[in-house]
C-alpha cells in the first residue's frame, strides 16, 4: 500500500494508517512525512483550548456541523490525558462526535499526549500535515484542557481559541494560569448558564489589542449551536487579519524554528538518557543510592559530569 499516494488522494484510511505511523513512531514515519510535506501549508488550524467542563468537545462538533454547512472540509485532533502504564489515550474509547462518521469530508482521530508537556502529543504536527496533505481545509485540535501547559498549542495552530465558561470561579484564575494570554478568540461557552454576562463583561475588560488585533469575545451555547456562526465569521476574520501581516513569514519562520529545536532536544534527550539507563556506571550509582553510600544529588551531578565529558569530546 502506497499510503503517502493514497493520503494525497484523501482517502481517510490511509490519513489514519499514517497518523498510526506517526504516533508509533514507526520506522516508515519518516519517509512519509518527508514526502508529503511539499504539499502542506493549505490548511487553517485551530487550536481550542480552556478548562477541562467548559464543552470544548460540544463546541467542536458544532463547529464541525458549521464548517461542513460552509463546505469545508474538516480534520479534527482530540489530544487526550495518557495512561500512565501503556501511554494510551485515557478518553480514546470514547465516544466522539458519532453523526459524523459517514462524513468523508470530516476525520476525527482521538490522540494520547503521551505526557508531552503543552496539553499536545507530539506527533501532533506530524498528523496535522497528514490532515493538510489530504486536502483538509480545516484542522481543529482540541487540546488536553490542564491549564498552564496548554501554551504549547499557539507553536501549532494559526488560530488559538480559548473556551471559558460562566461559574469557573473568579476569572482572575484564568489569568494567573496564563490562558488569558494566548488567545486570538476567545468563547464563553454555555451562556445559558447564571453569571454569563458577568463572565462575559469580565472576559472582555481583561483583554488587550494586539498588534491591531482585538481578541473578540464570542457568546455560545454549544449544545444548541448558538453562536457558532458567529464563532466561525471571527475566525475568517482572524485568518483575512494574518494574511495581512508584513511579519507573517517571520512568524512562520519562528515556528519552524522552535519545532526544530524542540524535536532536537526530544531526540537528543532520548538518546541520552536511553544510554545512560544502559551504563553500567548508571546501575552503580543506583546501588550506592540505594545502600545510602550517595545521595541522589551527588549521584546526578557524577552522572552529568560524566555527559559532559562524554559531549566535550
Amino acid at each position: 500500500m502506497d499510503i503517502p499516494s493514497l493520503v494525497l488522494k484523501g482517502d481517510n484510511k490511509a490519513v489514519a494508517r499514517a497518523i498510526t505511523l506517526v504516533e508509533n513512531r514507526d520506522e516508515q514515519a519518516q519517509q512519509l512525512v518527508k514526502r508529503l510535506y511539499p504539499h502542506t501549508g493549505h490548511a487553517f488550524v485551530i487550536g481550542v483550548t480552556g478548562p477541562t467542563g467548559t464543552g470544548k468537545s460540544t463546541l467542536v462538533d458544532k463547529m464541525i456541523i458549521e464548517y461542513r454547512k460552509r463546505g469545508k472540509k474538516v480534520g479534527v485532533l482530540a489530544v487526550d490525558p495518557s495512561s500512565p502504564f501503556t501511554g494510551g489515550a485515557l478518553l480514546g474509547d470514547r465516544i466522539r462526535m458519532l453523526r459524523h462518521n459517514l462524513d468523508s469530508g470530516v476525520f476525527i482521530r482521538s490522540m494520547a499526549s503521551r505526557g508531552d508537556v503543552g496539553g499536545l502529543a507530539r506527533a501532533t504536527r506530524d498528523a496535522v500535515r497528514i490532515f493538510d496533505a489530504s486536502g483538509k481545509d480545516i484542522i481543529i485540535i482540541e487540546t488536553v484542557g490542564i491549564g498552564q501547559t496548554e501554551s504549547e498549542i499557539i507553536r501549532v495552530a494559526d488560530a488559538t481559541v480559548v473556551i471559558l465558561m460562566p461559574q469557573l470561579g473568579d476569572e482572575i484564575q484564568a489569568v494567573k494560569a496564563g490562558i488569558m494570554e494566548i488567545g486570538d478568540i476567545f468563547v464563553v461557552n454555555k451562556f445559558d448558564l447564571e453569571g454569563a454576562n458577568r463572565t462575559f463583561y469580565n472576559t472582555a475588560a481583561l483583554i488587550g489589542p494586539r498588534n491591531g488585533w482585538k481578541p473578540p469575545v464570542i457568546r455560545t451555547v454549544a449544545k444548541t449551536g448558538k453562536g457558532i456562526p458567529e464563532l466561525l465569521d471571527a475566525l475568517r476574520k482572524f485568518r483575512e487579519y494574518q494574511e495581512g501581516q508584513p511579519n507573517r513569514q517571520r512568524v512562520q519562520k519562528e515556528k519552524i524554528a522552535a519545532e526544530l529545536l524542540g524535536r532536537v532536544k526530544q531526540e537528543l534527550t532520548e538518546t541520552v538518557l536511553r544510554k545512560l539507563n544502559q551504563s553500567p556506571e548508571f546501575q552503580q550509582l543506583v546501588d550506592r543510592t540505594l545502600a545510602k553510600k550517595t545521595d541522589p544529588n551527588t549521584a546526578a551531578r557524577t552522572l552529568l559530569r560524566r555527559l559532559i565529558r562524554f559531549t566535550g569530546e
